[in-house]
């Protein structure tokens, strides 16, 4: 049990229940960020809204290999041919751009910023002199190439819905309005270059040797190309600020579009060669199964269940408090006040944090170890256990969870909001059945028909939830909580009890997020870690558990690999794997 109720009752949102007349309120993650400043530009706010594409761009085979220094050169040389189509494209672009601008200023920076893609070009012509790449051959764009620069170009011509034709632009206002929807289907690209130049960057000089494709990693890291992208973001600012709020919804629309085809442009490169990702591409479901586990609080979830579960109670109560019982059942339930209730849950949740930390306080008591220590930890963590195990009996004895009707749960789990790609990841990975993915659930939720109500809301069906369930009595809960998964010793049992009962060799997943999941994550071949819990960091480097960001570990995994050989993954390394959104968990097992 993880009780957030004091911390999520604030907490407003998108949630509501007609039939109680209550609103369940969730700041999806994107909303409790920073909000951004008066001063942030239109362009800066389009990246920061579509930045899960440079992430699923991130984490494409090409990227991936050119990262890791193995890439093909032929493959190399394709994707500079390409290139080359593209910068021709936004030489063209840049020309009508400048006819449509009305403003010498502008004019002035259109032609600077097309100077520089003619540099550019010349930069590519180097390139293939430097890799002996016969660009000559690669003639003609593929379709993914095609289909960016028909869209970039269409766009500069004005075709677009509720635009005139060029022959057709009367008045200076209209001709700027189709100069900003040019740059804003350009400007995208300069920023994704600038984002890979930079991650790719990183990782070249975090490793110290000299990588064949460093020349161009150096080109999109630099001073010079981020000017262009700062500069062709700075003009399109200018020009976006006489347009009207449907205008920039357009252009925003052109903007996400041109993104999107830049990373299908990535996704289409003919990469000739094993790679890392995606994982499912280089496992044989035939010989081996692929086991899919993944926490549901907070891991999925915006909020923790226990939360909801409080609300609902509260506000079941407070109806209770004003109306006659609408049904027999209901009026033989004894229920406490919604003040009562409330004070209770208040007590509940004060008591569950502070005895949680003082948990912590003591796992942590112990001299930190040097190594990978595995057997500690489970010793730590079997205190958790009780600890857990504790809390939920304070709950149930305090009657907080009794008269919850079945039907409103499941209703509230239908309006569950998940994390940003979470039911995406789900769908995809269990309505393909050719991948034959087994999907596991592994919760301490205490009402597991709140879990499988928000996956069958998504059209999941067939996700297999383990976690603690409520006792009813003619669809009212009695309070009473039937315990399977209380703790992280149930978590780990529960995961080993699965796959003892698998009859292939398989390769196990788990995706969690916090101090509960880590025996599991660790046992897994693959423990992919989501969000940012100190707790779990705390706990877990105290015993000496190590975390790699996912996207350069598996660059590092690419550059280690062997013409010939697999990848191999293995349970019980000490090593997590990080990410901050499901995005990267997508894109690296099925593929963006």
């Amino acid at each position: 049990m993880r009780l957030l109720f004091n911390k999520f009752t604030t907490i407003r949102s998108q949630f509501h229940n007609p039939s109680l007349n209550f609103t369940f309120r969730v700041l999806p993650i994107s909303s409790m960020a920073a909000k951004p400043s008066k001063e942030e530009g239109t362009a800066k706010r389009f990246w920061d809204k579509f930045s899960q594409d440079s992430i699923l761009t991130l984490y494409t085979p090409f990227v991936v290999s050119l990262a890791s220094g193995n890439l093909k050169a032929e493959t190399f040389g394709h994707f500079v041919a390409q290139d080359v189509h593209f910068l021709k494209s936004f030489a063209q672009a840049y020309e009508l751009a400048e006819d449509c601008a009305d403003d010498d200023d502008a004019k002035d920076s259109i032609v600077e910023l097309k100077k520089r893609v003619l540099q550019e070009l010349k930069v590519c012509d180097s390139f293939a002199q430097e890799w002996n790449l016969d660009l000559s051959k690669e003639t003609t764009p593929n379709p993914a190439t095609l289909k960016y620069t028909n869209f970039l170009l269409a766009t500069a011509s004005g075709k677009v819905e509720g635009v005139k034709g060029p022959g057709e632009l009367a008045t200076p206002f209209e001709k700027t309005k189709v100069a900003a929807y040019t740059l804003g289907a350009m400007a995208p690209s300069l920023r994704l270059y600038v984002f890979l130049g930079n991650e790719l960057k990183s990782l070249v000089d975090a490793n110290g040797d000299e990588h064949p494709y460093k020349k161009w990693i150096d080109k999109y890291s630099s001073e010079t190309y981020q000017e262009s992208m700062l500069e062709i973001e700075d003009l399109l600012d200018k020009l976006s600020v006489s347009l009207t709020g449907e205008e920039l919804d357009t252009m925003q629309k052109l903007y996400h579009q041109a993104l999107k085809l830049e990373m299908e442009f990535f996704l289409s490169q003919p990469v000739n060669q094993l790679t890392v990702l995606p994982l499912l591409n280089y496992q044989n479901p035939d010989e081996h199964s692929l086991m899919l586990f993944s926490d549901f609080d907070l891991t999925c979830t915006v909020v923790d269940s226990s939360a909801i579960l409080a609300e609902i109670a509260i506000l079941t109560t407070t109806k209770s408090d004003q109306s006659q019982p609408e049904t027999q059942s209901e009026s033989q339930i004894v229920r406490m006040t919604s003040a009562d209730l409330r004070n209770t849950w208040e007590v509940l949740s004060r008591e569950y944090t502070e005895e949680y930390e003082q948990c912590m306080e003591c796992m942590l008591a112990n001299e930190k170890a040097e190594d990978f220590d595995y057997s500690g930890l489970k010793t730590a963590l079997e205190q958790l256990s009780g600890f857990e195990k504790r809390a939920n009996m304070r709950v149930i004895e305090s009657n907080v969870l009794k008269g919850l009707n079945s039907e409103e749960i499941k209703r509230a789990g239908e309006r569950l909001i998940l994390h940003d790609g979470c039911m995406r990841f789900f769908h995809t990975v269990t309505s393909n059945q050719n991948l034959k993915v087994n999907v596991h659930v592994l919760s301490y939720c205490w009402c597991a028909d709140l879990i499988r109500s928000t996956f069958s809301s998504g059209g999941i069906q067939t996700i297999q939830v383990h976690a603690n369930e409520f006792e009813y009595e003619n669809s009212l809960s009695t309070g009473e909580i039937i315990k399977k998964v209380e703790s992280p010793i149930d978590k780990l049992q529960a995961f080993t009890d699965i796959l003892k009962n698998s009859d292939k060799t398989h390769l196990t997943i788990y995706i969690g997020d916090s101090v509960g999941d880590l025996l599991c994550l660790l046992e897994a071949d693959i423990g992919i870690v989501i969000g940012s819990s100190s707790s779990l960091r705390r706990i877990a480097t105290h015993f000496g558990v190590q975390f790699a960001p996912l996207f350069p570990a598996l660059v590092k995994k690419q550059k280690e690999y062997v013409e010939g050989s697999g990848f191999s993954w293995n349970g019980l390394s000490g090593v997590l794997y990080t990410v901050s959104s499901w995005a990267e968990v997508h894109s690296f097992i099925i593929g963006s």
